[in-house]
């Protein structure tokens, strides 16, 4: 009865391809000392494990590089002693920090170098109440300046289909479904119906020639392709399931490394569209980061948030799916 209950009435959590390994038998969260090595600096080692989606661990990062900031730490984001559901077991791009897979490293010092240190703060893995999930202002913009640098190769891929799929007005389109229709207090997604309506009325009254979707999930990307073939694109290899499942099979090499590098190229694509169709997400929050100069238009696919219970949340979608409104159904 345990297994059922935890296998679908709660809610499923992505996690490491492998065990969390001690990097030292006394670790503190707070100051330790691992040897004798730089004695007047302090550094500040960002950890978040098992952590969640790419920009989930992105905001998380910025929020304590404003602590480490404050207090003059040296930053260093330790995702190889620490793992996320994105480390592969064996190197990507010669490491095996799982955030340099996609950015550089925010501090020149290296992991060995910091682990003989005198002394050492390890956060704990704690999303504190004051940390802000909006980066979409002056502040995180200003720290992103400093510390945050993409990966050029994936700069370089996206502007490289931005030119050759751009040529008109495009709309942009994040439709998060899969795990989002179960999940507790998250956004409802809309349904097909909604979404298609939703997409016709924008096209006819904004004039898009384009659209650029970025979607994990297979049944809304079918509806949309089969509805606006000649209008869509889309990176072709990214990953698409019926299910909630990217991060619970592992169907190609370095497949987790691909989740994270396939939603940061869509993503900074969806910056350079004119229009963005978007539900509340970290991916629509990073591409208002992206946005400075305020071009893109914004419209908000709002459908209700899901119920705080995780048992109710498992079915609430799929009730107010097939209901009609004066029965609780979605508008």
């Amino acid at each position: 009865m345990f297994t059922f209950i935890k296998k679908y009435l709660s809610d499923n959590v992505a996690l490491p391809l492998f065990e969390k390994k001690k990097i030292n038998k006394g670790l503190k969260i707070n100051l330790n000392s691992f040897g004798n090595l730089n004695k007047k600096k302090i550094f500040y080692v960002i950890r978040r494990s098992p952590g969640a989606g790419l920009f989930s661990n992105l905001i998380y990062v910025l929020n304590h590089l404003k602590i480490a900031s404050r207090h003059n730490f040296i930053p260093f984001v330790d995702m190889q002693n620490f793992f996320t559901i994105y480390n592969e077991i064996n190197k990507v791009d010669k490491t095996l920090n799982s955030w340099e897979y996609y950015f550089k490293q925010v501090s020149n010092h290296s992991i060995d170098e910091i682990f003989k240190s005198k002394k050492v703060i390890i956060t704990n893995n704690t999303f504190y109440k004051d940390f802000s999930h909006k980066i979409s202002n002056r502040e995180y913009r200003k720290l992103a300046s400093k510390f945050i640098k993409i990966n050029k190769k994936f700069i370089i891929y996206a502007n490289k289909f931005i030119n050759n799929n751009f040529k008109k007005k495009t709309l942009g389109i994040h439709y998060r479904g899969t795990s989002y229709k179960t999940s507790a207090n998250h956004p409802f997604p809309t349904t097909k119906k909604q979404t298609l309506k939703y997409c016709e009325i924008l096209i006819k009254k904004y004039d898009y020639k384009k659209i650029f979707l970025c979607t994990e999930d297979k049944y809304i990307f079918e509806e949309l392709n089969k509805k606006f073939k000649k209008k869509i694109c889309f990176l072709k290899n990214s990953y698409r399931s019926y299910h909630d499942d990217a991060f619970k099979k592992y169907q190609r090499k370095n497949h987790r490394y691909n989740l994270g590098k396939e939603i940061l190229i869509e993503t900074l694509i969806l910056s350079k569209c004119q229009g963005f169709l978007h539900a509340k997400t970290n991916v629509s929050e990073f591409v208002k980061f992206l946005d400075k100069k305020k071009k893109i238009k914004y419209f908000y696919l709002d459908n209700g948030t899901n119920s705080s219970n995780e048992f109710i949340a498992k079915w609430l979608w799929y009730y107010k799916n097939i209901f009609p409104s004066f029965l609780g159904g979605f508008k």
